[in-house]
């Protein structure tokens, strides 16, 4: 297999997603050229063209641009997304280039650097985002490729000379068994990604599978209470996690006027008065995790306090759109029963009192199928619930599968309504809200800001 450092030009099926484009960005700071295909443009393709990536909208072998045709110098990137019928994919297949999952060139970077990896059902995109803000401010510094947009440097890729990489460690389609941890943390294990996995045994195996890859003299640092029974390598230390128990864990805490601050308990020492940047309650979690690992390798206290504290959040992530003294309006990834408990748990501890909306648009139709009793039963601890169609991503609809199950095993006392996607905004001029969360990993999001802004003239 070709080293990272004999790579001539880079081309990328699939440029567009989150985690792919990061990727690109660490190849165009490299000073190489770099292009691919993706189906649709989107805010982040525009700004990946505006940093130098040639990127063309339809799958055609004849837009391949011709330094990227010689198969000795060019890495071939795709995302497991992509169809294996796909033009662009076959010919670079069929021709002899070396073609690489995402997935497999982060294993390449974990393999030269002290890979520093967030695995888990849900909390991965907040928490690996945290340990690197924590690790880029202070004076061991990092690399990090990222799955979400981060507020404070508005990228998903930082770039150093480091020796430390964080990559959140993605499950799907088992790509981070590619990954070579020097530490990892391990955030949630509830089944998810049926239709890859089948069981949740083997969801579950998966994770066990991943705590193999773990480099001897390094770390897991787990959630307490995980169905999934890790596998390390002699060598590997074992650490656990939480909120309120394990090896790490948060004390004294206080949550009030908009302000949460806590201790930060580990094995050898306490720090004080950490205060979170995002106050969001589940960040608590978030932050014990992501501060654990880089304690683990040799941040300071203080170092661990500033950066929790200038943490700025990740977008669509606990992403507040809109908040003044009259109106809320929160943006979440939320796709998940679990993550959706999550963030309905922290929007109820916030905002107490006042009426909360979720308009959720459900992510594919298998997660859907799976999981609509659960669904229903994490929405059902806010007011009102309004869906969505389901947002197919790169399934084909399920005879039998839409939102009316979720709708149909919401709680009594709910208030509840269905509407299409298209027609959010007219929906959202005809009413008025108190606190409204939108949730899901759709394009729901894009309408957010034009959201915010019609109940803000209201």
């Amino acid at each position: 297999m070709t080293q990272l450092n004999d790579i001539k030009s880079v081309y990328f099926v699939g440029a567009g997603g989150i985690g792919m484009s990061a990727i690109s960005r660490f190849f165009l700071h490299k000073g190489l050229p770099v292009a691919g295909y993706d189906k649709t443009p989107s805010a982040l393709t525009a700004q990946l063209e505006k940093e130098g990536m040639s990127i063309h909208y339809t799958d055609d072998t004849a837009l391949i641009p011709e330094p990227f045709t010689h198969k000795e110098t060019t890495l071939v990137v795709y995302t497991p997304a992509i169809p294996e019928s796909h033009s662009e994919l076959t010919f670079f297949r069929s021709n002899g280039f070396q073609v690489l999952k995402r997935a497999q060139v982060l294993g390449m970077l974990t393999t030269t650097h002290k890979g520093l990896c967030v695995a888990g059902t849900h909390g991965k995109t907040t928490t690996s985002s945290m340990c690197a803000h924590i690790m880029h401010q202070s004076h061991l510094d990092c690399n990090a490729f990222l799955g979400g947009i981060t507020k404070n440097y508005g990228t998903n890729y930082i770039f150093s000379d480091s020796d430390y990489v964080v990559i959140e460690a993605d499950e799907y389609d088992r790509s981070f068994h590619w990954l070579r941890p020097w530490m990892t943390v391990i955030t949630s294990t509830d089944p998810d990604h049926l239709d890859i996995y089948g069981t949740k045994e083997a969801y579950l195996d998966s994770f066990r599978h991943y705590t193999t890859l773990i480099q001897p003299g390094g770390a897991l640092i787990i959630h307490t209470g995980l169905e999934m029974k890790p596998d390390t390598p002699q060598g590997v230390a074992t650490y656990t996690y939480s909120r309120d128990e394990g090896d790490f864990h948060a004390a004294n805490i206080r949550i009030s006027n908009g302000e949460i601050t806590f201790d930060f308990v580990t094995p050898e020492e306490t720090v004080s008065g950490v205060s979170l940047g995002q106050p969001v309650p589940i960040n608590i979690d978030n932050a014990v995790a992501a501060m654990a690992m880089a304690w683990l390798n040799g941040c300071t206290p203080d170092e661990l306090k500033k950066g929790i504290s200038t943490f700025g959040g990740v977008d669509r992530r606990f992403d507040f759109i809109l908040k003044d003294s009259r109106h809320v309006v929160i943006s979440d990834y939320a796709h998940h029963p679990m993550e959706i408990r999550q963030s309905a748990q922290s929007i109820r501890q916030l905002y107490a009192d006042r009426k909360i909306t979720a308009l959720f648009q459900p992510h594919l139709y298998t997660r859907t199928r799976d999981f609509y009793k659960e669904f229903a039963n994490s929405l059902s601890i806010l007011d009102e619930v309004v869906l969505c169609d389901i947002y197919p991503a790169r399934e084909q609809p399920i005879p039998g599968v839409t939102s009316r199950l979720i709708y149909d095993n919401l709680g009594s006392q709910v208030k509840r309504q269905m509407i299409k996607t298209g027609d959010v905004l007219d929906f959202v001029r005809s009413r008025d809200f108190d606190v409204l969360v939108i949730l899901g990993a759709g394009d729901l999001d894009n309408f957010s800001h034009q959201i915010a802004d019609i109940i803000k003239e209201k």
